[in-house]
């Protein structure tokens, strides 16, 4: 079975049990700066599963694409991918944990889905505490679908609780399902959840029934949720009796591309074989953020700087397979054309995508040559060491100013009798990484989740500003992708160049005049083509279901949207814009404040 044939056969089977088709959203949040990218399913539903009704109904599904770096050190195993796509199915305060697992188990095992062996089949709960209990109910039902006691297993909150996204809010305890893969165990504590391969982990069920408190207690919820997720290439790989992820059909154009240009014709060994599935791994991620329609170039800061680290290891492993020449490009076609079918964006943007890579590519080509005469200048140096050590802070320094990798420093240093200051190195890393990490928690605290009065009024400003831009710069500005937290809105929207003074001074006497009219901000649901005729502005069409929310702002605004907004514009208050810079090539940056 194909990803694509998997996909299709979850969406029927949920839309028999009346679900309704959802679109996926971007991989970029949209009005979320909690995260990066978006790393679930829950992600753009956040504020349906907090209260707010989804014009879609109460039942939902679809696939989601998804990224996650917080393992990236394990990608090239069997299991782990920083892109991935996930199947989701969705109660918002409807069917519970009977319907949920039920439906489950039938689409597992069932020979008119993916029938597999119910003996396999293994079982994790929620263990329980001093403040939530274990998670029985699901253990009985699990029981009355068959699955006997000794492939039932209670674990505790790292394994089988989610949530809050916050340090408050809805959260839950799940069960997990996975499959035995008939591997011998690996010791008499061998169990789902287990990293040794017997277990493989395959679909997941969240059961949002409590609310975290502000002071740590976990009140029962009146409105509850399901959440669950499926995996989808862990899954077409168990179909397949694939030993890995990687041996997937989508990932074998891309590994084939790679044997060819490292001339490997035989079976790789073991090193040779991870630097392949990274390399696959890593272009088949950067071609998925560079062709989303929010996508991003590579940078220095945040989801840019996730894309250049990904393009620069996957160019580390191909130089570690004897690949020196530019090759990433090359491999993006590859992969741009075994996922164009299911994700049209990547052909809209193919020529973004690739040119990017190429561009990335020389751009850490010049970023070695640098390092190395870095390297060089202190060679003399360290030569006279009579450890004939290099000092982590330097290897750290080497990797920080110029992008230079810790392996090739290790590299040039063993070409002179040198060794490396790994410890050291490591230390310093450390070092750089929490305080970046802290940089980002100051950075991206708020978001779309915090629906909080400064939040809702910024939110509804941002319809404000997209008009007021569409209508002093041209009707070509679309929005690009915004962030929004208590303090400021950030905006991005496409624009060939910077503004001129008079014209940011335009847009905020437009905003103002908007504002001091006092326009009235009313909420209705359409059929998508019925608000599209009306003139209603949708970030990328095609992501929105059949049915979707439209908010008009008096007679000036018309926009497609999901977040929280005020009654009135005259509860915004003075808008002003506090600087407009370029964001990428051909799309501008507006941060803005309500004061």
């Amino acid at each position: 079975m194909t990803a694509e044939e998997l996909k299709r056969l979850y969406v029927d089977f949920f839309e028999s049990k009346d679900h309704k088709e959802i679109p996926g959203a971007s991989l970029i949040p949209e009005n979320d700066p909690t995260v990066l990218f978006t790393t679930a399913g829950m992600h753009p539903l956040v504020p349906f599963l907090l209260g707010e009704e989804h014009p879609a109904g109460s039942r939902l599904v679809d696939v989601q694409k998804c990224i996650r770096t917080g393992d990236i050190d394990e990608v090239g195993d069997a299991t782990h991918l920083t892109f991935f796509e996930m199947l989701g199915n969705w109660s918002l305060n409807d069917y519970w944990k009977r319907e949920a697992i039920a439906w489950s188990y039938e689409f597992l095992t069932d020979e008119r889905w993916l029938g597999f062996d119910p003996d396999r089949l293994y079982i994790t709960l929620y263990q329980g505490d001093d403040q939530v209990p274990a998670d029985t109910e699901s253990a009985e039902i699990w029981k009355e679908m068959g699955i006997p006691r000794d492939r039932i297993f209670f674990l505790g909150r790292e394994d089988n609780w989610w949530g809050p996204a916050g340090k408050t809010g809805p959260c839950g305890p799940d069960t997990e399902m996975f499959i035995d893969t008939g591997a011998d165990p690996c010791g008499p504590d061998c169990r789902p959840g287990c990293s040794c391969g017997k277990y493989f982990e395959i679909w997941n069920d969240v059961f949002m029934q409590y609310r975290k408190t502000a002071e740590g207690e976990y009140e029962p919820l009146s409105r509850r949720n399901v959440d669950t997720g499926m995996g989808v290439e862990r899954t077409v790989a168990m179909l397949m009796g694939a030993d890995t992820v990687y041996d997937i059909p989508v990932f074998r154009p891309v590994l084939d591309g790679i044997r060819k240009l490292a001339g490997i014709d035989e079976a790789p060994d073991d090193e040779a074989l991870r630097s392949m599935r990274i390399i696959a791994d890593h272009i088949r991620t950067a071609v998925h953020i560079l062709g989303d329609d929010l996508g991003v170039p590579p940078s220095n800061l945040d989801q840019g700087y996730v894309l250049r680290r990904l393009i620069r290891l996957a160019i580390r492993h191909g130089r570690r397979l004897g690949i020196d020449e530019p090759f990433t490009h090359l491999l993006a076609e590859k992969a741009i054309d075994a996922e164009s079918g299911g994700y049209p964006e990547l052909s809209r943007n193919r020529d973004f995508i690739l040119s990017e890579m190429q561009a990335e590519e020389e751009r850490f080509a010049k970023t070695l040559r640098d390092g190395m005469r870095e390297f060089e200048k202190k060679l003399p140096n360290l030569l006279k060491n009579p450890q004939k050590v290099v000092p982590g802070r330097i290897a750290f320094r080497l990797y920080d100013t110029y992008g230079f990798p810790v392996e090739f420093t290790r590299d040039l240093a063993a070409e002179h009798g040198l060794t490396v200051d790994m410890e050291g190195y490591r230390e310093a890393f450390e070092k750089h990484r929490e305080l970046s990490k802290k940089g980002a928690e100051k950075r991206f605290r708020g978001g779309l989740a915090d629906d909080s009065e400064m939040v809702t009024r910024l939110h509804t400003a941002t319809h404000l500003l997209h008009q007021a831009l569409r209508t002093v710069l041209g009707e070509h500005v679309e929005q690009r992708g915004s962030n929004i937290t208590a303090k400021r809105l950030r905006f991005d929207f496409s624009h060939p160049s910077r503004m001129t003074d008079e014209e940011i001074s335009q847009v905020e006497d437009l905003v103002n005049q908007m504002i001091e009219a006092d326009l009235p901000v009313r909420c209705s649901q359409k059929e998508l083509d019925e608000a599209l005729e009306e003139g209603a502005i949708g970030l990328f069409k095609d992501k929105y279901g059949e049915k979707v929310k439209v908010y008009s702002i008096g007679d000036f605004s018309l926009e497609i949207c999901g977040g929280p907004h005020v009654d009135t514009t005259g509860e915004l208050g003075h808008f002003r814009i506090v600087k407009e810079k370029s964001s990428s090539r051909g799309v501008r940056r507006i941060r803005a404040v309500l004061e």
